[in-house]
């Protein structure tokens, strides 16, 4: 705590932000460090959450260094202020504790399709106006890439089930394991009385090399390794190719579960990594090799 008060103090405060200008989502953070610094957590917790449902999340996984961070004013003589270390406990402690009351119903029906960030924070808004919600997942669990794309030591899994918790409290319906396209078209759900349909499925497919031997046996895409990473035996030697913040989970993945040998080949140099700083210190910490200029 006094390591976030500390963080706090050191905000300037500027009367034109470059730090909320340069969030996607304009969070309001110097309003919400005031609110910190005169202990309101309740009242900065509720206006982080109703700025963004998923601030809890985005503390954790947003590249901080190219948005509020990057562009602290305080960064470019000494260390830039770190706000989301703030977002993160004053988020975290804020859904713990929230309580959400459903509005009355205005009679709605909306199918949300897909259960990641996009889908959860449609459905968290959209209820909350009296919407009848249900989401449809693919998967056993809701969450999309929370769940299934970044690994649990970087994203504590108790946040996407706080998030179920609160979903359920406001009267939203998820159907897991249900895709929609194949047997439940579009079409039957509109048949079915639903008024609109939301659509957020995310990007699943690998981005590909093109190379000699991505079909073999023990060539793997880290998009599809990250679903379940404890179901895969990699071997002695793993090398991950890339270097942004998917290759970075995906090779710490393997030496959390069980590798000891694990190497990311790059073809440019660290300054041209595009992974966070803070994932590239960890990796290296964890003893991963970094090979540089290297390229097919």
């Amino acid at each position: 705590m006094e390591y976030l008060l500390n963080e706090a103090d050191r905000c300037l405060k500027c009367k034109n932000p470059r730090c909320k200008q340069h969030c996607p989502i304009a969070t309001p953070i110097p309003e919400v460090i005031t609110l910190f610094q005169e202990n309101k957590l309740q009242e900065a917790g509720k206006m982080l959450f109703e700025n963004n449902p998923l601030s809890a999340i985005c503390a954790i996984v947003c590249p901080h260094e190219d948005q509020c961070k990057g562009f602290c004013i305080k960064g470019i003589k000494s260390e830039p202020v770190s706000f989301c270390d703030i977002e993160r406990f004053v988020s975290e402690k804020y859904l713990e504790d929230l309580v959400l009351h459903k509005a009355p119903s205005n009679q709605h029906k909306i199918a949300i399709v897909g259960s990641g960030p996009a889908g959860i924070t449609a459905a968290i808004l959209l209820a909350q106006k009296g919407y009848q919600i249900t989401m449809f997942e693919l998967h056993d669990r809701i969450g999309g890439v929370l769940t299934y794309g970044i690994p649990e030591f970087r994203l504590p899994r108790t946040l996407v089930a706080n998030l179920e918790k609160k979903l359920r409290e406001l009267g939203v319906t998820i159907k897991t394991n249900t895709i929609v396209g194949p047997i439940i078209t579009l079409d039957k759900l509109f048949l079915d009385g639903y008024d609109a349909i939301f659509i957020g499925t995310g990007v699943w497919n690998p981005k590909t090399l093109n190379i000699k031997g991505e079909t073999l046996p023990h060539a793997l895409y880290a998009i599809d390794y990250l679903k379940n990473p404890s179901s895969y035996t990699l071997g002695e030697r793993v090398c991950v190719i890339g270097a942004g913040n998917v290759a970075m989970d995906a090779a710490r993945s393997a030496k959390y579960y069980g590798s000891p040998n694990v190497t990311i080949c790059y073809r440019r140099g660290e300054e041209d990594m595009t992974a966070t700083k803070v994932e590239i210190a960890d990796a290296k910490e964890e003893g991963l090799s970094l090979i540089y200029l290297r390229a097919q």
